[in-house]
């Protein structure tokens, strides 16, 4: 069978897909330099300020499967479009935001707008190059680098707003950035038709409502105790929401998240994976971030410069070696081989001396991380959308999100409760603060650890190289719209 003719515009539409990409999880942690500010405008507690985070990447996560859903269900575009104006007006309720709760509100409706950017986005991508193997590697490395570019990239240009401007424009940035987007989709995106289907509103709910009292019950945990009445009817509460919600997929003629999904070799598997590399990679650049602040005593702009290498080292390997490494060697030695590079560099930072430096103590760690997550975000990616098919791509992609970002917020809960234990009752100086974020970094470490195992462990191929090239080129069905990476096996 032929290759259907390609679309002249997929590259610009990648472009602007991984622009997309970009700021989505550039509004994850581009608040993270700019959080003390944050703290001494609107008179946040220090526990209180990783709800910042956590009501982003709480609607974010919650809603991810439902914004997937609803691609498959009213096309693509309609979704990255609906997705973006949320965004853009979030962004700007939040940055003119005078008091915590507007904020918090803010955040979230970011969060919800994000939801349905990026399994939009990312199904647009496989609709794209999905039946040219030839291209998909490469359009894979660009869209990676983006996102865990966007990651670090944040905290440079936080730095650079906090320093110069205000933490407002922390959000403020992404209105004319939104207002971009929006102007140049309707000309380079083309239309997708959706499928027949229940949207699945009280799934949804759903499941948001067990990610929300998890995430809470955790944070909360360390000062109201974990074998008290809160925390034990929470977590209760959480098992049995999610419980209440896989009976409703098994029984619904139209499922939120069809439990057949996970009969695609490979789908399970990564998205544990992920979960686990979220839940390690996100704790680490928010407590670097505090550590350079609070105890090199940097400020916003010299924090966000400090991870600046980072950034490139990220962008560097996942566009021009990742790929190419995957070919030769498969993807499950490149993302072992990653995950063992991340949790040695968290290891590593969780020895810092209390006289350590930027120079000897943090670049070279900070430089191994983020090879590790070139190295591993790619290919636990692929793994984890794990041969969907065309019909299911937005909700392979929703639930690689949602496995990454809501373990992001419960690795930040758990780390923050971690450090906060090490930090009950002490006096507030820098040796102190020193000892917080060695056990938040060495909790990371161990995370990164069992996603190395469990990647070994469970996720399948030999590694030769021949292998993995005959898995990539076969991954995608040879017709428009295949929505798979790797082939059913």
């Amino acid at each position: 069978m032929s290759l259907p003719n390609p679309d002249p515009k997929r590259w610009k539409a990648l472009a602007l897909l991984c622009a997309a990409q970009f700021i989505v999880i550039l509004d994850t942690s581009i608040i993270g330099v700019a959080l003390p500010a944050i703290q001494t405008d609107l008179g946040f507690t220090d526990d209180g300020l990783s709800w910042i985070f956590n009501a982003y990447v709480i609607a974010f996560g919650g809603l991810l499967l439902l914004g997937g859903k609803l691609a498959d269900v009213f096309g693509s575009r309609r979704i990255f479009h609906a997705g973006f104006a949320i965004l853009t007006a979030s962004s700007l309720i939040a940055g003119l935001a005078d008091s915590q709760a507007v904020l918090l509100a803010g955040r979230a409706l970011q969060g919800v707008g994000a939801a349905l950017i990026a399994p939009a986005a990312l199904s647009f991508l496989m609709r794209l190059f999905g039946s040219r193997p030839a291209e998909l590697g490469r359009a894979f490395g660009f869209w990676g680098a983006s996102a865990a570019a966007g990651g670090t990239a944040g905290v440079f240009l936080g730095g650079v707003i906090t320093e110069w401007m205000s933490w407002s424009w922390t959000f403020l940035v992404n209105v004319p950035l939104g207002l971009a987007v929006l102007a140049a989709g309707p000309a380079i995106l083309r239309a997708i038709p959706g499928s027949r289907g229940k949207i699945g509103l009280i799934d949804s709910a759903l499941v948001t409502g067990a990610i929300v009292a998890a995430v809470y019950a955790i944070v909360t945990g360390e000062h109201v105790g974990w074998l008290v009445p809160q925390t034990l009817s929470l977590l209760g509460g959480a098992v049995a929401l999610l419980v209440l919600f896989l009976i409703v997929q098994v029984s619904s003629r139209s499922p939120l998240l069809p439990l057949r999904l996970f009969q695609a070799p490979g789908l399970g598997a990564g998205n544990l994976v992920m979960a686990l590399l979220g839940a390690a990679w996100i704790p680490l650049w928010f407590f670097l971030n505090l550590y350079l602040q609070s105890v090199l005593n940097l400020s916003a702009f010299g924090s966000g410069l400090a991870l600046l290498p980072m950034t490139l080292v990220i962008m560097i390997f996942m566009v021009k070696l990742t790929g190419p490494l995957i070919a030769r060697f498969g993807v499950k030695p490149v993302m072992v081989t990653g995950l063992l590079a991340l949790s040695g560099a968290l290891g590593l930072l969780a020895t810092i001396p209390a006289d350590g430096t930027y120079l000897t103590s943090v670049l070279p760690a900070s430089l191994i991380a983020a090879l590790g997550m070139s190295l591993a975000y790619i290919p636990v990616t692929m793994t984890g959308l794990g041969g969907a098919a065309p019909e299911d791509t937005g909700l392979a992609s929703g639930l690689i999100n949602t496995t990454y970002q809501v373990r992001s917020a419960l690795g930040l809960a758990v780390m923050v409760s971690v450090a906060a234990s090490q930090f009950a009752g002490a006096p507030d100086d820098a040796f102190d603060m020193l000892s917080v974020y060695r056990a938040a970094f060495f909790g990371a470490a161990l995370v990164g650890l069992l996603a190395t195992i469990v990647a070994l462990v469970f996720v399948r191929g030999n590694g030769k190289s021949a292998d993995s090239s005959r898995r990539l080129n076969r991954s995608v069905p040879l017709a428009p719209g295949a929505g798979g990476i790797l082939s059913r096996q």
